[in-house]
């Protein structure tokens, strides 16, 4: 008796071309210079640099959060912050020195914010009394150093993710300020004398 083809087509056979079909969608969707790799003509690398200091800014609000609610640790916070200060301004006059564009949402706009945060000192009087990324900032010094610490690691962490698609001077960038980041984990929690 001779094969014949069934009339209906089997349920493995449609199951079979849907994940074929899906997997074609999605390798189309992921090749290089599609229209999700543009988002509206802002190129990748400006879009990581505006990511990038936007996160060191909101870490220089938890650190001016964190002083504000504990005067105390103004002195051994001081350095640390000055130092994200002047990563945000890095990662913004590098955006500007680029030419990704002037517009007013690029990082020239944001870098004018880090520029005016990194000349300061840790604000004692225009800070907000909860860390913006992190909900209130903890009652005990020592729970607030932990917590900025905690801050500092995650977002060093999430720079050493980024760096495997970053172009390749933001991606030394990126690397350097990642290591200062865990660097400063490392300080915030390793000398817990000055929490008393």
């Amino acid at each position: 008796m001779p094969w014949t083809m069934p009339l209906r087509p089997s349920r493995r056979s449609l199951l079979a071309g849907a994940a074929g079909a899906a997997g074609a969608v999605l390798l189309t969707g992921c090749s290089e210079g599609s229209p999700a790799d543009e988002d509206f003509g802002i190129p990748l690398e400006r879009r990581m640099r505006e990511t990038a200091v936007r996160d060191s800014e909101r870490l220089l609000d938890r650190y001016d959060a964190t002083t504000t609610a504990h005067p105390a640790l103004a002195q051994r916070l001081a350095p640390l912050r000055t130092a994200v200060a002047a990563h945000a301004a890095a990662l913004a006059t590098a955006d500007r020195g680029s030419g990704a564009g002037s517009g007013a949402g690029s990082g020239a706009g944001s870098g004018a914010g880090s520029a005016g945060k990194a000349s300061g000192a840790p604000a004692g009087t225009a800070a907000p009394s909860a860390a913006p990324s992190g909900g209130p900032v903890p009652p005990k010094p020592a729970d607030a150093l932990t917590g900025l610490a905690d801050a500092e690691r995650s977002l060093a962490e999430e720079r050493t993710i980024a760096l495997a698609g970053a172009p390749g001077e933001l991606a030394r960038m990126l690397a350097s300020v990642a290591a200062c980041g865990h660097v400063h984990a490392y300080l915030l929690t390793s000398t817990p004398g000055d929490t008393a």
